[in-house]
């Protein structure tokens, strides 16, 4: 945000909207590109410039954290029945992603692999899986740490772990439906940590 305001420059002048009698014919205006597209890695586009199979590509990279992080929702399922039947039509599918031995490490490298790394692949597609594959490492973090430190049966412990399940959960699914939507629209979005680190990679 600093360096965004650095760029701005502000005048205390009123615009002359191209008067003839301040700009001749001769003279041309040279517009400078919109702070927002000087990020070094953004990608600025929009639906018209994004083809269709991009935009479908982007969306489906998303359905691997996704799912890796349902089992965040089992307490909310739980309380709230209305989510779980929310949920249901793609507990299946879900189910039988899980039962495929190492199912979900495949899925991690071809998507990294196949796609990140695959320059036959706009950077549009390219940035949008980085970011998934980035988010599907976040989401499992919490699980090791609850390999680590075990998981309390009972009060106080249990408790904390439930809340943090909803959280993660709830997260993980703002974070789909955002992402889903803007790559339907064909737009560059920039998740919260995610962006930066995916930035980075590259």
């Amino acid at each position: 945000m600093a360096t965004a305001l650095a760029l701005l420059r502000f005048s205390p002048l009123p615009r002359l909207h191209n008067h003839p009698a301040v700009f001749p014919p001769s003279f041309s205006l040279h517009l400078r590109p919109s702070p927002a597209c000087r990020r070094p890695t953004a990608v600025c586009m929009s639906r018209s410039t994004v083809p269709a199979a991009d935009r479908l590509v982007s969306a489906l990279a998303y359905t691997l954290p996704f799912v890796d992080s349902l089992h965040y929702g089992r307490f909310l399922f739980a309380r709230v029945p209305a989510a779980a039947a929310a949920i249901a039509p793609i507990l299946p599918l879900a189910a039988a992603y899980h039962s495929v031995p190492y199912a979900s490490f495949v899925a991690f490298f071809a998507l990294y692999l196949g796609v990140v790394r695959n320059p036959a692949f706009s950077h549009y597609v390219r940035y949008n899986a980085m970011q998934a594959v980035v988010l599907d490492v976040f989401l499992a973090l919490p699980s090791l740490l609850q390999r680590v430190f075990g998981t309390p049966s009972r009060g106080i412990g249990f408790r904390v772990l439930e809340i943090g399940y909803h959280a993660v959960f709830v997260f993980s699914l703002a974070c789909f439906v955002y992402s889903v939507i803007n790559c339907i629209l064909g737009k560059t979005h920039y998740l919260p940590l995610v962006a930066s680190a995916a930035d980075r990679q590259l």
